[in-house]
């Protein structure tokens, strides 16, 4: 019997795939637990449309991400940090205050483990900070770190 499975089964598949298991397995464990349906025309088209529609919304997030890195480009994000002796900062200036420093000065969200920062920035002018936007976009975020007085 034909079953498209609607959750992960050990040993069978995953969820959303079409697979063959005997009549019996399908009857009394799988379509019981609500672990599969029954490979009808009518399931058929109910998964076609929805994997349809799933690849509409990755298609429409990934040119989202795309956008958003575009605008990054132009957009340098100043932060203002106090500083010690030897211009050196106060600790260092982290995701968390580039990513709130985007909300404030761009209304841009991006979360800040979505950030990467390569080494902590401990001192003044500009740094590269790559974005993980979506699978596959990578844009990069311009900080400019000035003394606060």
């Amino acid at each position: 019997m034909k079953v498209i499975l609607l959750q992960d089964v050990k040993a069978q598949g995953k969820k959303g795939e079409m697979i063959t298991v005997s009549d019996g397995y399908a009857r009394n464990f799988l379509i019981p637990r609500k672990l599969a349906i029954e490979a009808t025309t009518d399931a058929l088209n109910a998964k076609k449309n929805a994997d349809a529609a799933q690849a509409r919304r990755i298609a429409e997030e990934k040119k989202q991400a795309e956008e958003l890195k575009e605008r990054l480009a132009g957009m340098p994000v100043k932060i203002k940090a106090k500083a010690g002796s030897g211009g050196r900062l106060f600790g260092s200036v982290t995701t968390k205050e580039i990513s709130e420093a985007l909300l404030e000065q761009y209304e841009i969200d991006i979360p800040k483990t979505k950030l990467i920062l390569d080494e902590p920035i401990k001192g003044f002018g500009s740094f590269e900070v790559k974005a993980k936007l979506y699978t596959e976009v990578t844009g990069t975020v311009y900080v400019q770190v000035f003394e606060d007085k």
